[in-house]
């Protein structure tokens, strides 16, 4: 488009299957009317009438013959599937199973002692968490000295999926951190990381793209951003758009540059509207599809209600950046073991997915590398005197903010990872405010980041 600088060609798309000749479908179920029937010898059909019923007869009687030819079947009793809801016995767990069972316990770990957090399970065994002991505490104590009315934290490692923080929070609820975690939230302008892949993807903008628009930077209308071909309008780059999480940036990209099919690819290929960790707590994220451009708009700018993604989604999406486009299954536990000893469960890495290809998700990392420098986290990463806390690190991070119901309340999230040139740590904090407020999830996740790197 005319508005939207620097744009590359895209070459047309060539489809897999080229229409036959005949005119037929590639995916119809009806075959070729012409071919002759198969016709069987008289002989071979004589030996079919007296074979398939003595078949027939022996595979009834299968089952009875074995119970009485087994020796010990009259003692047995079916076997039992692993439920991992109750004591894991002795049979293997794999990581989903060990990921549920650690959340289960993760209320009874023993806060003494040093080294790792270790939970014990009702049979003798024990579970010894992935979690980064200092991480873990200084969050819950960040949390509680600020008196979050509700609060949700998580950190992962992103070339392996270790889980360094999970924790909650709440003034309000005492049951809210059981489940703060998995359950799903309005997700904000951090769905406008999605956009933005699916335009670079796309190869129509890059992060140094001039993009036109009209409006206040933080605009709710979409009939604002209209650009008159022209008239004077305003400009920025994709990049400074991110850091300042400008609305009408992104409500133009999904709208003129993404498409609402696209849109939706990416987001699938992102997780949602799919049982991403299944057998997990971690509910499905959701976003729905748009059904007028006035909501593709409002959905690419992050500003669509029904868009929902749990913390521990939000961070596995922000380390699979960080990991050059690829997701890891989080892992909670390091290991698990039964009463007897015996290892039940062994932290392994595991890649879910390829989200984006190593040019898009570094590309897409150079968007997100000013929003603690000069973007909508400026102030949480600096002091007073406007020195930066973390001098030596540097962090790609997305900020969002939104009104929810459920809770009542105003949101913010902060996803970050660091350091950008060889990240360690991703984590993603979710602040929920009622009224007055003494933190929000840039400060909270500033803390966790200087508590993870001092």
């Amino acid at each position: 488009m005319q508005d939207f600088k620097n744009l590359k060609d895209k070459k047309g798309i060539v489809l897999p299957f080229s229409p036959r000749p005949n005119g037929s479908s590639a995916n119809s179920f009806r075959g070729p009317t012409n071919i002759p029937a198969i016709e069987e010898p008289e002989q071979k059909r004589r030996w079919l009438r007296v074979l398939l019923p003595l078949i027939a007869v022996i595979l009834a009687a299968y089952p009875v013959f074995s119970l009485v030819t087994s020796p010990g079947t009259e003692s047995k009793s079916p076997a039992k599937p692993l439920v991992v809801h109750d004591p894991p016995g002795s049979s293997p767990l794999n990581p989903y199973q060990a990921f549920l069972l650690s959340a289960q316990s993760l209320k009874n770990i023993n806060p003494t002692g040093s080294g790792s957090l270790v939970a014990p399970l009702p049979d003798g065994g024990s579970i010894q968490y992935a979690l980064d002991r200092d991480l873990q505490a200084r969050v819950l104590e960040v949390m509680a000295e600020n008196q979050v009315p509700y609060g949700a934290f998580v950190a992962l490692e992103p070339k392996t999926g270790r889980v360094l923080a999970l924790a909650g929070h709440s003034e309000k609820d005492q049951n809210w951190s059981e489940r703060s975690c998995y359950d799903l939230y309005p997700m904000a302008s951090l769905f406008k990381i999605i956009i933005a892949a699916a335009a670079l993807e796309q190869k129509k903008v890059g992060p140094d793209t001039k993009v036109l628009f009209n409006g206040r930077s933080c605009s709710e209308n979409p009939k604002a951003w209209f650009v008159r071909p022209g008239k004077r309008n305003q400009q920025v780059d994709l990049t400074t758009a991110m850091s300042k999480s400008m609305n009408p940036v992104f409500g133009r990209l999904a709208s003129e540059i993404v498409g609402r099919d696209d849109m939706m690819n990416m987001a699938t290929r992102f997780g949602f509207n799919q049982q991403l960790f299944p057998g997990t707590p971690v509910q499905p994220s959701r976003a729905a599809e748009p059904q007028n451009d006035s909501q593709l708009k409002l959905m690419g700018a992050g500003l669509g209600r029904e868009t929902k993604i749990s913390p521990l989604h939000a961070v596995a999406m922000m380390a699979a950046i960080a990991n050059d486009g690829v997701m890891m299954l989080p892992v909670l536990a390091d290991r698990i073991t039964n009463g007897a000893g015996e290892v039940l469960f062994c932290e392994n890495s595991l890649p879910v997915r390829r989200l984006l290809d190593l040019e898009t998700s570094r590309q897409l990392a150079r968007t997100l590398s000013l929003t603690v420098s000069s973007g909508t986290s400026r102030k949480a990463f600096h002091d007073r005197k406007g020195r930066p806390k973390l001098a030596e690190i540097n962090v790609a991070a997305k900020t969002g903010s939104i009104n929810g119901t459920s809770p009542d309340g105003f949101y913010t999230w902060f996803a970050a990872y660091a350091p950008v040139e060889n990240p360690q740590i991703a984590v993603v904090a979710l602040v929920v405010n009622q009224g007055k407020w003494k933190i929000k999830a840039s400060q909270l996740g500033e803390q966790a980041l200087e508590a993870f790197f001092r």
